[in-house]
């Protein structure tokens, strides 16, 4: 028997593509009224940054089961392309950001093959190949070409206004894109290819392109947000968009909001930056204790996450 919430084309009905409708119209009000509400531009530039790179690797750890310790490569690569793009052609920044998105998927293609790994190789790979990046880009012998450890500038096309609505289309984007892998056949595929990718192939899913898929969707995510970065700040050094404390970040927001979600990373990203730029200025010497403790509460108690509080009263969860 058909289920009556499919279409003809195996994809969601109207009315239940309303839910991530809503939400992002949600979202974008939100940010759009915020910097009229709170002067800092800046701070929300960043929770947005990191939002979205919670959303880019809810994408491949929520749908797929690997989880990228290196996720930053890919953002860092983004910003480097874009950067480069802006110095040595006369194309309109936007074209830029979107070739630093491109620069970052087709370094997703060239690692394509960690994908043979599972389980912490995957992952060690991963945090290996994006070291590796960045001791190329800070090689003082490139330093004609990348800067070196002496980073990038493109000042000249600075906006702080225009940047931070650049991050709120990627951010738009990659819910959106999340918002279609929970609710389209192919991200009932993909779910099918994490929890057993053997019978998933028996059942006809096509394992290695559906992981493929998911991991260049992810890398293009976090290279726009890359990009944009580094449109939004203008200078910057190899340390700053290749830091570990990105994927860090990105890893904890989603795994503190939910994944497999499409709003669990978005509230994950925004309670905990916020809470961490709050203790980090109010009870700087504190900070570590108080931040660490919270996250081993929450793997202790709330391995789903925040919205599993939900989902444990019979809330429907997107």
């Amino acid at each position: 028997m058909l289920d009556p919430t499919l279409n003809a084309t195996g994809l969601a009905a109207p009315r239940r593509l309303r839910a991530p409708a809503i939400l992002l119209a949600v979202v974008a009000a939100i940010f759009l009224v915020a910097p009229h509400l709170y002067g800092n531009q800046s701070l929300l530039f960043t929770i947005m940054t990191f939002i979205v790179l919670a959303q880019g690797l809810n994408l491949l750890y929520g749908f797929t089961g690997y989880l990228p310790f290196g996720y930053v490569g890919f953002f860092g690569s983004g910003a480097y392309a874009t950067s480069l793009l802006v110095m040595h052609t006369h194309l309109p920044v936007l074209v830029c950001v979107a070739g630093g998105g491109l620069a970052a998927a087709l370094l997703g293609l060239v690692l394509g093959p960690l994908l043979r790994l599972s389980g912490a190789y995957f992952s060690i790979a991963n945090l290996a190949a994006s070291q590796i990046i960045y001791f190329v880009v800070s090689n003082p012998n490139l330093s004609d070409i990348t800067g070196g450890p002496y980073g990038l500038k493109i000042e000249q096309v600075y906006n702080p206004d225009a940047s931070y609505a650049c991050m709120l289309g990627v951010l738009l984007i990659a819910c959106a894109l999340a918002a279609y892998f929970r609710t389209s056949g192919f991200g009932m595929a993909l779910r099918a290819v994490k929890q057993d990718p053997v019978s998933a192939a028996m059942a006809g899913v096509n394992v290695v392109q559906a992981r493929l898929v998911a991991w260049l969707v992810s890398a293009l995510i976090a290279g726009l947000a890359g990009g944009t970065y580094a449109w939004g700040i203008s200078v910057f050094y190899p340390d700053a968009v290749f830091t570990l404390q990105f994927s860090v970040f990105a890893i904890v927001f989603a795994l503190f909001g939910g994944v497999g979600t499409v709003i669990g990373p978005i509230v994950g990203a925004a309670v905990l930056y916020v809470l961490y730029a709050a203790i980090g200025i109010s009870t700087p010497q504190y900070f570590q204790f108080i931040y660490g403790g919270l996250i081993v509460l929450l793997v202790l108690f709330l391995p789903g996450g925040l919205l599993s509080l939900l989902q444990r009263r019979g809330i429907h969860v997107f």
